[in-house]
C-alpha cells in the first residue's frame, strides 16, 4: 500500500478560487518528491491536504490508509510531519530544547527515549551550543534548523518540507538537506515545494510539475525539468543545465542530464565516443 494515495483531488477556496483541479498521484515509502510550479500553481495547497490541514471539496487523500477527510489533525501529524515555510508560524517553546522534544513528549514516549531523540537532531543540525537559548532570538537560519529538528523529532512517516533553503546559506543548506535525505533512507518519504531547481536535482528522486491546480508532469528530475514543452505551459524555463543538454541533443547527449555529475559523465561519454 503508498504510504500516500491522492485521486481526483478538487479543492475550492470560499472566495470561489478553485486551486485543485483533480490532481491524481502516490507516494511510496522511500522516495523523495519536489513538487515544482510558479506561484498560485497548487503546491502548498495539495501539501496541506496531506496532513489534513486542509480537507478535500472533493476526491480523496489517504495517509497510510487513513481518509484525511475524517481523521483529525493531530491524528494525522503522527503519520506526516509538516515545516511550514516561516518557522516562527510552528517555534513557540522557551528553549530550542524543548522545543525539539516537544513532539515526541506529546505523543506520550519515556522520558529517555524523548531525551536521546531530542539530543539526536540538536547533534545533527549543529544546535547543542544553543539548547538553552529561545528560539525565538536565534537568526533565522538557526531557527529553520530548529523548526526542522523538532519535526523529524516525532518521526513521522512523511516529512513534508515548504521552501527550506530560505534563510540559510550553501553550506547550511547542504547539511539540512543531507540530514533530511539521511532521514529518508530510513523508509520514510519526504516531499519538498521548493523554486530552487538545483535543490530538485541535487536530492529528489521524483518531480511533479504544477499549474493552475493541475500536474503537467510527474517522473525524474531529469525527465521533468527536460521537458520543454510542460515546462513552458507552467510559464517556466528549463534550468541552465537542461538547456545546455538540448542544445547538445543532436550530438547525443540526453535530454535528461540535468544534475551536474550525470551532466559530466554524459558530457564526457559524448566527447570520449567523438573522438
Amino acid at each position: 500500500m503508498p504510504l500516500i494515495e491522492v485521486t481526483d483531488l478538487h479543492h475550492s477556496f470560499p472566495d470561489g478560487w478553485d486551486a485543485l483541479d483533480g490532481v491524481n498521484f502516490a507516494v511510496e515509502a522511500g522516495e523523495y518528491v519536489a513538487l515544482i510550479g510558479p506561484n498560485g500553481s497548487g503546491k502548498t495547497t495539495l501539501a496541506k491536504h496531506l496532513n489534513g490541514l486542509l480537507k478535500p471539496t472533493s476526491g480523496r487523500v489517504l495517509v497510510a490508509g487513513m481518509d484525511t477527510a475524517h481523521g483529525s489533525v493531530a491524528a494525522l501529524a503522527r503519520r506526516v510531519g509538516y515545516v511550514f515555510q516561516n518557522p516562527d508560524h510552528q517555534i513557540f517553546c522557551t528553549t530550542v530544547e524543548e522545543e525539539i522534544s516537544f513532539a515526541p513528549r506529546a505523543q506520550g514516549l519515556p522520558p529517555e527515549i524523548v531525551g536521546n531523540r531530542a539530543q539526536e537532531e540538536m547533534r545533527a543540525f549543529g544546535l547543542v551550543e544553543v539548547a538553552a537559548r529561545p528560539p525565538a532570538i536565534l537568526s533565522p537560519g538557526l531557527r529553520r534548523k530548529v523548526a526542522i529538528a523538532s519535526v523529524l523529532a516525532a518521526q513521522p512517516d512523511l516529512l513534508v518540507l515548504d521552501e527550506p533553503s530560505v534563510g540559510l546559506d550553501a553550506h547550511e543548506q547542504e547539511d539540512v538537506l543531507a540530514r533530511v535525505s539521511d532521514y529518508r533512507h530510513d523508509g520514510r518519504s519526504v516531499v519538498l515545494i521548493t523554486h530552487d531547481m538545483a535543490l530538485v536535482t541535487r536530492w529528489a528522486t521524483r518531480c511533479l510539475l504544477l499549474s493552475e491546480g493541475r500536474i503537467l508532469a510527474d517522473g525524474t528530475p531529469g525527465a521533468v525539468l527536460g521537458d520543454s514543452s510542460a515546462l513552458a505551459r507552467a510559464g517556466m524555463r528549463p534550468p541552465a543545465l537542461a538547456r545546455l543538454a538540448q542544445a547538445l541533443a543532436p550530438l547525443g547527449m540526453p535530454t535528461d542530464a540535468v544534475q551536474v555529475e550525470a551532466f559530466g559523465r554524459a558530457y564526457l561519454e559524448l566527447v570520449e565516443g567523438r573522438s
